[in-house]
């Protein structure tokens, strides 16, 4: 899978020094600043320190079977244009290298709801979604929440959704950054769909 992060730093220098920084323990394969400048700074095919505690679906091990895509952004700002443009030549590039579905693009908050919130409200799924490199709901009769978050990819603390917690909020952030409040029937329908046209087990996967 593909996991898209932000830096939450002041400058893209200050990320790619802390990225490189042994110390750190913290790493990433790819680097985009605002300006597009792209870096690579693990290969493809070596395992990063990105994603810590998490999971998706069955994956456990998150930073063994994925890539992870840093964007030099605080996470209160837009996300510019150049930035964008060139997210999504290399995730095209991955995808086609790695033979990754769309639904498999995800946030760091989608794999570790009860951690992380980014790539935050700001980020543009749909944009995305427009030209296949992730996924949109178009919606759908209403589901139960708790078990279509589990079907779509969503975990909590052992393996247990949580509607009305952290797995709401990190759905909202990705599908729903304007909404508010207890859960109701539009995230039921949204997640409801997401589920049954994207689920996450539809190759199984391993740990």
């Amino acid at each position: 899978m593909i996991v898209i992060h932000y830096t939450a730093m002041a400058t893209a220098q200050d990320a790619l020094e802390r990225l490189c920084d042994p110390v750190a323990e913290v790493s990433a394969h790819y680097l985009i600043d605002a300006d597009g400048t792209l870096c690579q700074l693990v290969d493809e095919d070596k395992r990063a320190w990105h994603a810590g505690a998490g999971a998706w679906g069955g994956v456990t091990d998150v930073n063994s079977r994925s890539i992870g895509i840093e964007l030099a952004n605080n996470g209160l700002t837009p996300f510019s244009e150049p930035q964008m443009a060139a997210l999504e030549r290399l995730l095209a590039g991955i995808m086609a290298r790695w033979s990754i579905r769309p639904e498999r693009v995800i946030g760091h908050s989608d794999m570790a709801p009860t951690r992380k919130g980014d790539p935050g409200a700001r980020f543009d799924w749909r944009r995305l979604a427009r030209l296949g490199l992730s996924v949109w709901p178009a919606g759908a009769r209403v589901g139960d929440f708790a078990a279509d978050a589990k079907a779509f990819g969503y975990t909590a603390p052992e393996g247990a959704c949580d509607p009305d917690g952290a797995v709401l909020n990190a759905f909202r952030l990705r599908f729903r950054p304007w909404a508010s409040g207890p859960l109701d029937d539009a995230d039921r329908a949204i997640m409801h769909d997401l589920a049954r046209r994207f689920p996450v087990d539809r190759t199984p996967p391993s740990t």
